[in-house]
């Protein structure tokens, strides 16, 4: 416990106070006195009753019996601290308005952004970015062309009969299957195989795409581009729509829709 009255006298009284001992215990007791005296004289301006920074350790001290290795130690923090002064409202004198800078080198993925006395480090792209493929739940959903959709539509027609001059959608022709596989892309064709081979975009047997119109005989028979070398068409009675190698059939032309 404080003796009466510790907490009230003044620093420069402290020394008036007897040291006292709880009972039974013979370690000596740090007064005010012992504890201010040296601090003062090694730095005399953290004194002063407005830092506030003694009075509340040598109080304390008062009460609390301590070896000479803990006083030393109490005096020499005392004594290291600097003055509260600095932070009483009083002193503190309102912040000027800052404008901070900021720089980015956009080819290292580094840059730093600054205030007075402050900096901030912007990380490497390789802390900031993903690496490596993006996970394909983050991807989004590739776009089909027209004749990517259209050779889908084909293949899905796998089996299904020949009849000259049916257009689908489960019985067809060679050109009825081309023309109903892109009618599911939104794309007109003409009807007949010969008239086929006329529209679009002329393309080389080298430059195949799937979903590419692919004619055969001189332009009597059509079929799609199925990629890797193969062409879907619908064939002949008894074998109906069926993927067959493009160089089972004579090759006439080809076109994109």
């Amino acid at each position: 416990m404080f003796a009466s009255g510790a907490l009230a006298a003044p620093a420069e009284s402290a020394d008036a106070v007897a040291p006292t001992a709880p009972i039974g215990h013979a370690a000596p007791v740090l007064s005010v006195g012992a504890l201010a005296a040296p601090v003062a004289q090694a730095n005399a301006p953290t004194l002063a009753p407005s830092s506030g920074l003694l009075a509340p350790v040598a109080q304390i001290a008062q009460a609390v019996p301590v070896d000479e290795l803990v006083r030393s130690a109490l005096v020499a923090l005392a004594a290291a601290v600097p003055p509260l002064d600095l932070l009483a409202p009083a002193a503190v004198a309102p912040a000027a308005p800052v404008t901070p800078t900021a720089s980015v080198d956009l080819g290292s993925g580094t840059g730093q952004a600054s205030w007075p006395n402050l900096l901030f480090v912007v990380p490497p792209k390789s802390l900031l970015l993903p690496t490596g493929p993006i996970p394909r739940e983050f991807m989004p959903p590739p776009v089909k062309t027209s004749g990517e959709v259209a050779v889908e539509a084909a293949r899905g027609k796998l089996g299904s009969d020949y009849n000259m001059g049916s257009t689908g959608p489960d019985v067809f022709d060679c050109s009825g299957l081309v023309q109903w596989s892109y009618d599911q892309a939104g794309v007109e064709l003409p009807r007949t195989s010969y008239d086929q081979l006329t529209a679009g975009v002329p393309v080389s047997r080298d430059d195949l795409r799937p979903g590419d119109l692919v004619s055969f005989y001189g332009g009597g028979h059509s079929a799609l581009y199925a990629g890797d070398g193969k062409v879907i068409h619908a064939s002949t009675y008894g074998v109906g729509v069926t993927e067959s190698d493009l160089d089972s059939m004579p090759f006439s032309g080809a076109r994109r829709f």
